[in-house]
């Protein structure tokens, strides 16, 4: 290390003694004032942790004489015991992060405070603390307006609150910020578009998400779900098509370019696309379930079952896998399974209330009505905006002869959305109850409400029309066919096997429950709905099979499979499992520590309370009308 050395004629520096007197100008800098409210900071400092420990030797037993010498030397003179009196009521000053400090300076903080409070956001909109979550936002966009993360963050939070146009709003101005060049924004608002049926501006953005950047898949997939809406086969095939040249192999891609082939019957295409969805992400549990239905499809429950187990094993705790295969074995009449695999399915998921609401009419079905109101009753708590619940419960008390409580459980479900394909089938539901009643200008009245909602619901149409038929009208009849069928959307291919795991294959994107028009089969009606000409089915859970507890209020409200045509199935299919080398209790027992011997006792004693109450309370909303009860 180089060293500069001082000549001899230059003195050395004069270096001040420890107890040399401050000069007079730094003195001066230091006021009276600001020098005794240092020092009275520093005592109170002292006296609260002198108290603290003092309380805490104190709570540990110690000998009294300790403590009482520890506080005589920590606490001598009046003074400082009296600081020691404003200590304990005076709190600390605790300074605030470089992040808000910078903030409340108006000066840029650190990047890293944008992770921080992005992730606070997501907390707050977990809790539903909107206003919270806001204001982080808000904070956020003004800091960074060029970053694309806190624009999608509050539109997604504006459209959770049914505050449409503030979200476009909001994607507009982030696409502006921007400059266009974040595709994230694009194609959230296009998803925001296509739920608005605003179908022509919808494409146009999803267009300008993939010009933004060609490999960003959700856009090209999330555009072809849309097409596939629209009746556009051939046009989704070319998106998805693309997609796969931009991006590369991508399990969903192949996974809705497998069902379009099992849709066309051409099951060897989609069973080599489904094990490339599968070699793409092996713990894909919406992979397995989707392939495992295209067996049931083609009638091959053997290979159906092994995938059902692969989806169970590729993630234990997925709601869906055991929901849907609990109807696969109530489909098969395997009841005692079925019933296993949902209680395994409630032990895991306590808070999705349609697999109680799938349990509930299985015992109905195959047990008492007292055991599925108490089951539909903890459902309904859990989540009191789950219309399917209240359809399904309304629907079992009609069948039960109390059609007064199947009014109020109709209208109860209407109260929480009078507007999207639930209220369709509550609608509808409701229909065939005032037709059964007698009272058939309310079951017209209610038929029309269901098809204002829904216009392709072949079921209500051929329900509407038959109502006139037993009236005597038979010209009316016809009329109302041929409205059915001048009026229907023509689809390429029949989807009316598909049960409704179609919703849970996209995660960039909402539900998909309209997704090639499950709920409009071209054929002649299915026995599993509600229909004028025979009694109705219990609700099947075609679509909330593939529902969120917390996001499922459009969803339908059956439950496919557990019908009570599944008696008749109870003979010479009713057999049990083939010999399989899967052990469901073993794997239970490892993976999710649940013992197969206490399943009814965690049923019996989960408490629906206790789960709502681990929530924040969602923002009230304005009460929507409800209909008169005819």
């Amino acid at each position: 290390m180089a060293m500069r050395l001082l000549s001899p004629s230059t003195p050395p520096p004069h270096f001040p003694s420890p107890g040399a007197k401050t000069p007079a100008s730094a003195a001066t800098a230091l006021s009276s004032s600001s020098y005794f409210s240092l020092r009275l900071r520093l005592r109170l400092r002292r006296a609260r942790g002198a108290a603290a420990a003092g309380a805490a030797a104190a709570a540990a037993g110690g000998p009294e004489r300790d403590g009482s010498r520890f506080e005589g030397e920590a606490m001598g003179g009046a003074f400082d015991r009296g600081l020691a009196e404003i200590a304990k009521k005076v709190p600390l000053f605790e300074p605030a992060t470089d992040g808000e400090l910078a903030a409340a300076a108006g000066e840029r903080p650190l990047p890293i405070n944008l992770e921080l409070w992005l992730y606070r956001i997501k907390v707050h909109t977990r809790k539903f603390e909107f206003p919270e979550a806001e204001k982080l936002l808000d904070k956020c966009i003004s800091f960074w307006p060029e970053d694309g993360r806190p624009y999608v963050a509050l539109g997604k939070l504006y459209s959770k609150q049914s505050r449409y146009d503030k979200a476009r709003a909001v994607y507009e101005r982030g696409c502006q910020a921007t400059q266009g060049e974040n595709p994230y924004i694009w194609q959230c608002w296009a998803v925001l578009e296509s739920k608005g049926g605003n179908i022509r501006r919808a494409r146009e953005l999803f267009d300008a998400a993939t010009v933004a950047d060609a490999k960003h898949i959700a856009a090209w997939h999330g555009w072809a779900i849309l097409e596939i809406k629209q009746g556009n086969i051939k046009k989704a095939r070319n998106l998805l098509g693309k997609a796969l040249k931009y991006c590369g192999g991508n399990e969903y891609i192949y996974q809705t370019l497998a069902l379009l082939e099992a849709k066309a019957e051409r099951f060897e295409q989609a069973r080599t696309l489904f094990q490339q969805a599968t070699q793409s992400n092996p713990k894909s549990c919406a992979s397995w379930l989707a392939w495992a239905q295209v067996e049931m499809r083609a009638g091959n429950n053997t290979m159906a079952r092994k995938l059902f187990e692969k989806a169970v094993q590729a993630s234990p705790k997925n709601r869906f896998s055991w929901h849907v295969w609990a109807l696969f074995e109530a489909n098969e009449g395997n009841i005692d399974k079925a019933r296993k695999l949902l209680k395994i399915g409630h032990a895991v998921n306590p808070r999705d209330p349609v697999i109680l609401q799938s349990l509930a009419l299985l015992e109905y079905n195959y047990s008492s009505a007292n055991v599925a109101r108490v089951l539909f009753r903890k459902a309904s708590q859990i989540d009191p905006r789950h219309q399917p619940v209240w359809i399904a419960w309304g629907w079992m008390e009609w069948k039960e002869g109390n059609a007064r409580t199947a009014r109020a459980l109709y209208q109860r479900a209407l109260s929480v959305n009078s507007t999207n394909e639930c209220a369709a089938r509550c609608l509808q539901a409701w229909g065939v109850l005032e037709q059964r009643a007698g009272n058939y200008t309310a079951a017209r009245r209610l038929l029309r409400s269901s098809l204002s909602i829904n216009s392709q619901s072949e079921v209500t149409w051929m329900t509407w029309a038959a109502l006139e038929e037993e009236q005597g009208d038979p010209v009316r009849a016809e009329e109302i066919r041929n409205l059915y069928f001048q009026q229907r959307i023509e689809v390429v291919d029949d989807a009316s096997w598909v049960m409704g795991f179609l919703d849970i294959i996209d995660p960039a994107l909402d539900s998909v429950k309209k997704l090639l028009n499950l709920d409009q089969p071209s054929g002649p009606p299915r026995q599993d709905t509600v229909k004028s000409t025979a009694e109705p089915s219990p609700p099947t859970t075609r679509s909330s099979a593939a529902e969120s507890s917390e996001t499922s209020a459009t969803g339908g409200s059956d439950t496919s499979g557990l019908s009570s045509n599944d008696a008749g199935n109870s003979g010479s299919e009713a057999v049990e499992a083939p010999g399989s080398d899967f052990d469901l209790d073993g794997f239970i027992k490892k993976r999710l520590a649940l013992d197969p011997a206490e399943l009814d006792a965690v049923l019996e004693g989960s408490d629906p309370r206790g789960v709502v109450s681990q929530r924040k309370r969602r923002l009230p909303r304005k009460p929507l009308p409800l209909l008169p009860v005819p």
